[in-house]
């Protein structure tokens, strides 16, 4: 009896390795960053302002035409005012927002893709100020006729209270009347990367 049992579990021990040994291998893409954006919005009671961030990395791995895994990191001493202004530029690298002297990048690693074909939902882990959440977003991946692969998701909502961003946060400083910051901000990102 224990001779069988110790078959068994044999048996299950090398039918495992095979099944490792056979697994379809991912393709990985590597991010052009270059051609690649990552646009942001955060919005005030009494407007809003909107800019970019550069990317200095990103993969985006693929089973044939499945998304399986990549991410990206962004270069967050990049942050820029679509209207041109130092000051708040200025700001927003400070320590009441990105605290880009003590985190200088924020990256997004991907956990789980749902759906196959053009129209995905990601989930992964977003990293900023050391802090990491996880977020969901549904996004759009395009086969290009130069053989890259273009993965845009056109609105990511992050609560920026999350990772520690609590300036004039209404949530957390209810006695701040008008004067307040919306907690969630909004990201776009367009990837395009090749193999």
């Amino acid at each position: 009896m224990k001779l069988k049992i110790t078959s068994i579990l044999m048996l299950a021990v090398v039918a495992s390795f095979s099944f490792l040994a056979f697994a379809p291998r991912a393709d990985v893409y590597t991010v052009d960053a270059a051609k690649s954006t990552v646009t942001w919005e955060g919005k005030k009671f009494s407007g809003s302002h909107n800019g970019t961030v550069a990317l200095t990395s990103g993969t985006l791995q693929f089973t044939g035409k499945k998304l399986v895994g990549g991410g990206f990191v962004a270069n967050m001493t990049t942050i820029k005012d679509a209207d041109g202004s130092a000051g708040l530029e200025k700001h927003l690298k400070n320590d009441d927002f990105f605290g880009v002297e003590k985190f200088p990048a924020a990256n997004f690693v991907i956990k789980k893709v749902e759906g196959s074909g053009a129209d995905v939902k990601i989930t992964g882990d977003l990293t900023i100020k050391g802090k990491t959440n996880s977020v969901s977003f549904p996004a759009k991946l395009t086969w290009n006729a130069d053989k890259s692969v273009s993965a845009v998701a056109e609105k990511i909502v992050v609560d920026r209270t999350k990772y520690g961003i609590e300036y004039k946060s209404k949530s957390i400083f209810s006695s701040i009347g008008d004067n307040f910051i919306y907690d969630d901000f909004t990201i776009s990102v367009n990837l395009v990367a090749k193999k």
